[in-house]
């Protein structure tokens, strides 16, 4: 046999190895680059390579369609007979999936499938590192420190099928985490930013962000648990609706497991969710926020199935004009449920028809209220409801007639995002923001500030 190494020869090759009535394989290259520092001065640096070859191998039986799935990490020429016939006796060994479905077809093959992948590197950074440490000596003149990281990733995705699709997806994915600190680190802020090149961030300004919320937070406010007017930041809003997304899968909604159930059976959608316009939404092709066109499962779950690897994915709306419009479904739980077929998309944007920034809104601010930096260790309460539990973190600042007067304790919270958006009162621009919490596995996300009369601090906590 000849020696195969690029990603479409090993799919290809794959594919000629099957001996089952059907076979996926996903073959991803993945290549990344980073910087880390601390103390204002960089502390390492590393570039990766790395392949991850997923087999799906499905077998016909009187009982119907069973799968089998391995992956494995480093493979080689020689890894892909055993790998393959390792996905062959898991889907003979296997009883009946209960999401089987015909293999998806007819979809037009990537023009640049037998292209080489797309590989990230040091030179990402050829505009950035510098940058960075003009920062580092800006923050070292101002008396504050800079801790933080860097990272961008590359993976090239490479989708065939015994079915004939033969697709392929170029994904960057671009953080960067920026934290500052007082020397006595009593006061701590953090900004973050996503990007797919480096090219769109600007360490100055993200300084001159944190060196401001520093300054407020000199004076310090003790403040009780209760509930207060709450301005919450993009990254805060975008952390709370991706949970909410995750959370919005058809077939546990009409099973009557989740906020989305109604009683009796049956789903919430057309109820309305928010009376203002808010729209939620996913497109793979959103400007600045691109994401796989196509269904790309390594396994299967209520949110995803490998038989519909491949299958085209089209801009969709979960919430429209704040009405519940979509929940997440695969082919198979749309069968059973009823429901438009609506994969997850690898992004998530919401749209207020604000115009004011987020320094805007603190400036509109009436009376008495908090701003926060970011939301810290979300965990479900309640899934009945989605309430949800969890930190502030690195800055709650203190809002009085539309100036911020000092920095304030953190606090616990419990809040459900499904009635957050039914208590909003204002939605600001929507823009670009790294989730602080999901960051490691959701990056792609545009959202408004939200204003909310009245969340719910729960109890005080001791964090900084």
């Amino acid at each position: 046999m000849s020696r195969v190494s690029k990603p479409y020869e090993i799919v290809e090759r794959a594919l000629e190895l099957s001996t089952t009535d059907g076979l996926v394989v996903i073959a991803d290259e993945q290549s990344s680059a980073n910087l880390r520092w601390a103390g204002n001065a960089l502390t390492t640096n590393g570039v990766t390579r790395g392949r991850t070859l997923t087999v799906i191998a499905t077998v016909d039986g009187a009982q119907g369609t069973a799968s089998g799935v391995v992956s494995r990490s480093a493979v080689t020429t020689d890894d892909l007979e055993p790998l393959v016939r390792a996905a062959e006796a898991a889907a003979r060994g296997a009883g009946p999936a209960e999401d089987a479905q015909p293999l998806v077809s007819g979809v037009p093959s990537s023009p640049d499938f037998t292209d080489a992948p797309a590989e990230t590197g040091s030179e990402v950074f050829a505009d950035f590192a510098p940058a960075l440490g003009d920062a580092f000596a800006r923050a070292r003149a101002g008396g504050r420190e800079l801790y933080g990281f860097a990272n961008h990733e590359l993976t090239s995705t490479y989708l065939g099928t015994s079915t004939g699709l033969r697709l392929r997806h170029d994904q960057p994915n671009g953080t960067l985490e920026l934290n500052a600190k007082s020397p006595d680190r009593t006061r701590s802020t953090w900004a973050g930013r996503a990007t797919r090149d480096f090219k769109d961030v600007d360490p100055a300004a993200m300084d001159a962000e944190l060196a401001q919320r520093l300054r407020w937070a000199e004076r310090r406010v003790e403040l009780p648990a209760g509930r207060y007017e709450t301005l919450l930041p993009p990254s805060a809003v975008a952390d709370l609706l991706i949970y909410q997304l995750w959370s919005s899968t058809a077939r546990d909604a009409a099973e009557g497991r989740t906020v989305f159930s109604t009683p009796g059976g049956g789903t919430r959608l057309g109820e309305t969710l928010s009376p203002l316009p808010l729209t939620l939404r996913s497109d793979p092709h959103a400007p600045g926020l691109e994401s796989a066109p196509f269904v790309i499962a390594h396994s299967s779950g209520d949110s995803g199935s490998v038989f519909d690897n491949g299958l085209p994915l089209a801009p969709t709306d979960w919430v429209r004009e704040g009405r519940l419009e979509r929940l997440t479904t695969t082919r198979h739980t749309a069968d059973l449920t009823g429901l438009a077929v609506a994969p997850g998309i690898d992004n998530l944007l919401l749209d207020g028809g604000g115009e004011r920034s987020l320094e805007e809104m603190v400036a509109a601010t009436s009376g008495r209220a908090l701003l926060l930096t970011c939301l810290w260790y979300i965990r479900e309460v309640d899934p009945a409801t989605l309430l949800l539990t969890g930190l502030t973190r690195d800055g709650v600042y203190l809002v009085e007639d539309g100036e911020v007067v000092g920095g304030v304790n953190n606090f616990r919270f419990n809040e459900s995002p499904v009635d957050l958006l039914s208590r909003a009162s204002e939605a600001g621009r929507t823009e670009k923001t790294l989730p602080r919490e999901w960051g490691d596995w959701f990056t792609r996300a545009a959202m408004p500030a939200l204003r909310i009369p009245d969340f719910n601090m729960s109890s005080v906590s001791p964090g900084v």
